[in-house]
């Protein structure tokens, strides 16, 4: 399944390749409480089918109607929704929101090809985009990098700023990394079974060889690592969990029962883990929403890395800067 970075490239390479008139919208600056963040996309083809989204819908439909009419730019510009109160009002923008997008023609796939090549292996790429000329020209990129705008042009980042190292190669590994990629997040599977792992086939996800806590630091967990385990193994879970809970990953989880916890909680405090250590752990893991099956289980996971993974990105950004007072 592909994230959604990859959904609307993809999309727009397909349109491009037919023939059609193709051109991407991309956020790259909200202000107040706009409905999507930057690095948010959406391909319009001529006749106005889409794919990707921007705003609300109403943003939407000024650009499906837009492309239809021919008023899309032959050259790439910027553009601002929400500037004032009636148009905030017009596009949907709840309490004074304000969108600032770039909208170029897409009319060859010299950049796009390698972008989607890129982000399909769930690798980050970067694009500086040359608002004068239109040209393109791919650089490196780093997780947490965010689109940066400057005078003459924008700098775009696609792919996964997030990594999950998920422990166990079972049913509730493959519903997760399926959500977890549409979320964002490149993900890894590690489980040294051998008869779980011989017929594991995830395009996108990267199977690690070897033992659950040499995975957590051959992986070189970060704060921008999420790690759940889920073999139903103690054996295997603690291994991870006791490597885990030691290193700086931003949320650590291990599937199983209340009262599988608690034990669970005494065995890692018989180790060289303090209890505040402990204390990080995530368990049972995932929101507490009744999840039974392994699609729910990983619903239940998938939205608890949501509201974590949130939490700390509006702690970075720290509050929101005020829309200026002209448009450009």
């Amino acid at each position: 399944m592909d994230s959604l970075d990859t959904e609307v490239l993809k999309k727009a390479r397909e349109w491009v390749l037919a023939g059609h008139i193709v051109h991407l919208a991309t956020v790259v600056k909200t202000w107040g409480s706009a409905p999507r963040q930057a690095g948010s996309m959406l391909a319009v083809r001529q006749d106005g089918r889409v794919v990707g989204s921007v705003s609300g819908g109403c943003i939407e439909d000024d650009l499906i109607a837009r492309a239809q009419e021919g008023r899309l730019p032959l050259q790439p510009e910027w553009a601002r929704y929400g500037v004032s109160q009636d148009e905030a009002a017009r596009f949907g923008l709840p309490c004074g929101g304000t969108l600032r997008l770039v909208i170029e023609p897409v009319t060859h796939c010299d950049w796009l090809e390698p972008v989607v090549v890129a982000t399909e292996s769930q690798q980050l790429i970067g694009r500086w985009l040359d608002m004068s000329s239109g040209q393109s020209t791919l650089t490196d990129a780093r997780p947490g990098q965010l689109t940066e705008i400057k005078e003459d042009g924008c700098h775009f980042v696609y792919g996964p700023h997030w990594r999950l190292l998920i422990i166990g190669a079972n049913q509730t590994a493959k519903a997760l990394a399926q959500i977890a990629t549409m979320l964002e997040f490149q993900v890894i599977i590690c489980d040294p079974r051998e008869e779980f792992t011989a017929d594991w086939d995830m395009p996108g996800v990267t199977l690690q060889a070897g033992m659950p806590d040499d995975a957590v630091l051959e992986i070189q967990t970060d704060a921008r690592t999420a790690i759940v385990a889920i073999t139903h193994d103690p054996k295997l879970d603690d291994m991870a969990l006791l490597e885990a809970l030691k290193s700086t990953a931003f949320y650590v989880g291990a599937l199983g029962s209340v009262r599988n916890q608690a034990k669970r909680r005494e065995r890692l405090l018989s180790f060289d883990l303090s209890a505040q250590e402990v204390d990080r752990l995530h368990g049972p893991v995932g929101l507490q929403i009744g999840s039974r099956t392994p699609a729910e289980i990983a619903v239940a996971v998938g939205a608890q890395l949501v509201q974590v993974r949130r939490t700390l990105e509006d702690e970075r950004i720290g509050g929101l800067s005020q829309p200026p007072t002209s448009a450009r």
